[in-house]
Formats: structure tokens, C-alpha cells, sequence
């Protein structure tokens, strides 16, 4: 398995040989359109770094989750993976330093932690998808697509706890 990207690298280079194809030329080409890329999606994603931190530092987080908390409840949500809901869509390291805290206040075989970490393999950082390959190709109107984005992970959260509970008996 080690050999593997080193084989491909090799492969390309025949191929591209055999097609005659000017291979340095070729690279430098990809090189300059995926720094294009990088400069036009960098100003979103730093937005939303910003925008997550600024989240956490000011308690507007914890405000959130103390709101939602009840209807958690009321929906048989563990209240430990209500911050990890809200913080999934909008941060992939964020929601696996919380899937980490539940594991340690919880236990990772608890219920909490058992659709903690389903959740965690059926969910996608929603805002960080979008940013990077939407701004990627320069598509500015998301409105439908962050909708459809955010009622999926809904959808995932639920089905979590639903999972867990049908499957390994949580309770």
C-alpha cells in the first residue's frame, strides 16, 4: 500500500511521456490554477474561522445551546451532543474536540457518546462544504443549497439518536 502513490506518480509520468505530453509545462499550468483557486475560496474560509471563534470567545454558542436544550429533550436528544449539532455543520475540528469531551465526561460507549459518534460519520461541516467548493467555481447565490445542507444534518441528528437507539439499545 505504501507503493501506491509513488507507482502512480510513475504511471502518470510514462503515460504522459508516451502521449508526448510536455509534463513540467502541464504541472506548472495545474500549479497556477489551483493557487487561483486557493486565493478566490482563502477570504471565505477565513471569514468562517473567524466567525466560529468569534462563536465560541463571546458565549453566543453556549446562549444557543441553552436555548435548544429543551426542544432536545423533548426530541430525546442527549443533552451533551446538543453543542456538537450545532457546531458540526459550521466546524469539522470544533465538533471533534466535543465528540473528544463527550468521549471523556461520557464515555464513548455511552449513549451520548454512541450517537455522538455516529453523528460525527454521518454528518458534513455544511458552511465549510459550501465555502470551498462553491466558492471554488465562483457560484455566490447558496440559499437552496445551504437549506437542503442544514435539513440534511437535522435530519442526521435525528436519525443518530434514532440509530443508536434501535440498533444498540441506547436509551
Amino acid at each position: 500500500m505504501e507503493l501506491f502513490i509513488p507507482v502512480f506518480v510513475a504511471v502518470v509520468i510514462v503515460v504522459g511521456l508516451i502521449k508526448r505530453v510536455p509534463l513540467f509545462d502541464a504541472f506548472v499550468e495545474g500549479a497556477k490554477k489551483g493557487l487561483q483557486i486557493l486565493l478566490n475560496i482563502a477570504p471565505t474560509l477565513v471569514g468562517l474561522i473567524v466567525a466560529v471563534d468569534m462563536l465560541k470567545a463571546s458565549g453566543a454558542m453556549e446562549m444557543l445551546c441553552n436555548l435548544v436544550t429543551p426542544l432536545a429533550d423533548a426530541l430525546g436528544f442527549p443533552k451533551e451532543i446538543v453543542p456538537m449539532v450545532l457546531l458540526r455543520p459550521v466546524s469539522g475540528g470544533g465538533s471533534t474536540a466535543l465528540l473528544t469531551e463527550i468521549y471523556k465526561d461520557c464515555g464513548p460507549d455511552s449513549f451520548a457518546g454512541q450517537v455522538a459518534s455516529v453523528l460525527a460519520g454521518s454528518t458534513e461541516t455544511t458552511f465549510y462544504a459550501i465555502a470551498v467548493y462553491f466558492g471554488s467555481v465562483n457560484i455566490k447565490k447558496i440559499r437552496h443549497t445551504l437549506v437542503a445542507a442544514l435539513a440534511a444534518d437535522f435530519t442526521a441528528a435525528v436519525m443518530a439518536v434514532l440509530t443508536v437507539r434501535i440498533m444498540l439499545g441506547g436509551s
